[in-house]
């Protein structure tokens, strides 16, 4: 075992949500320092609309990042990367942000384009796969508030599982599906009807860059997930070493997602399972969710014979891959 080592910080900054990890990376792997920090900071309001940060959102994006300043000053770290994805590379005004956060932290967000999040979300799921337990190839569905990255790679043989085959990033998610088409409380047939057909579009598009048929195994992964995955067990309360590494069925992800789909935000608030600052915009990951599985499962069984009947649930993704990409590059150069 390499004694060399590097203690970095990751943070991923998405539309919905802003998350803090800090680990030791070596030549095993990831060993937490910091368990991941998130917050809730709908980073992306109305950005779809007006393609441009509304000021009240970044003023919660910078309250987080006072935060986690003050959490980075007591773990002294080898380095910090800032990522920002979707709701970032459509703002107009983003310098503006950029600029904000370097006061703060002392490091630029780095606006990475769709094709390197789905790498390094997939990265960052496969870290933990125990090869033996999942079928290979994977497909990684990183559904965030903006963006949903699909990837598949890892063939199961000799090439490590982390070997990335087929990439796509596409313009679909909880925030953006929700701000696009579900403007009903709850919403009407209609309204979902339209998501559908949108969704459906975004997944032609997908499916012709990655061939999603040949794929074993789905890992989902990010807050809509691991959100609908805790529902679909029942939990009273949310709790990731229950939902991390979870099999759930297709059939029962279709009917919690449905059914949540359809709630009124109201009827939602009484889930203390559910994030508060994702209540609104939950229905709108699901009805994406429900989708991209139905539409996996279907290939596989044109491709194979089989379709997949059900997902792991990871709560590893984006932002264990650029800590543990950062890491190795930082130990590369030492």
């Amino acid at each position: 075992m390499s004694e060399k080592s590097v203690t970095v910080a990751g943070i991923d900054c998405g539309t919905n949500s802003i998350r803090l990890k800090v680990a030791r990376v070596d030549a095993d792997g990831m060993h937490e320092v910091v368990p991941r920090i998130l917050r809730v900071i709908r980073l992306g309001q109305d950005v779809d609309k007006t393609h441009r940060f509304a000021d009240e959102a970044l003023e919660r994006a910078y309250a987080a990042a006072r935060e986690f300043a003050d959490v980075l000053a007591e773990h002294p770290i080898d380095g910090l990367r800032f990522v920002a994805t979707s709701a970032t590379r459509d703002a107009e005004n983003r310098e503006e942000f950029e600029d904000g956060i370097e006061r703060i932290l002392g490091v630029r967000p780095e606006v990475i384009p769709g094709t390197e999040e789905a790498d390094l979300s997939f990265l960052g799921a496969t870290s933990v796969v125990n090869r033996d337990d999942l079928e290979a190839p994977y497909v990684v569905v990183d559904l965030g508030g903006g963006s949903t990255e699909l990837v598949i790679g890892g063939d199961g043989d000799t090439k490590p599982t982390t070997q990335v085959q087929g990439a796509f990033s596409m313009n679909i998610g909880s925030v953006r599906m929700t701000e696009r088409h579900l403007h009903t409380d709850p919403p009407t047939e209609e309204e979902i009807a339209q998501a559908v057909a949108d969704i459906d579009e975004h997944i032609d598009e997908a499916f012709r860059h990655v061939d999603a048929g040949k794929a074993r195994t789905i890992i989902g992964v990010s807050g809509t997930v691991t959100t609908m995955t805790a529902l679909a067990i029942g939990l009273k309360e949310y709790d990731h070493t229950v939902v991390d590494g979870y099999r759930l069925g297709l059939e029962e992800a279709y009917a919690v997602d449905d059914r949540f789909l359809r709630m009124s935000r109201a009827e939602r608030r009484e889930y203390k399972t559910i994030h508060p600052g994702r209540i609104d915009v939950v229905g709108g990951g699901a009805v994406v969710w429900n989708r991209v599985l139905a539409r996996i499962s279907e290939a596989a069984r044109r491709d194979h014979g089989t379709p997949i009947d059900s997902y792991v649930a990871s709560e590893h993704g984006l932002l264990d891959g650029i800590v543990l990409d950062y890491g190795r590059r930082l130990l590369a150069q030492r």
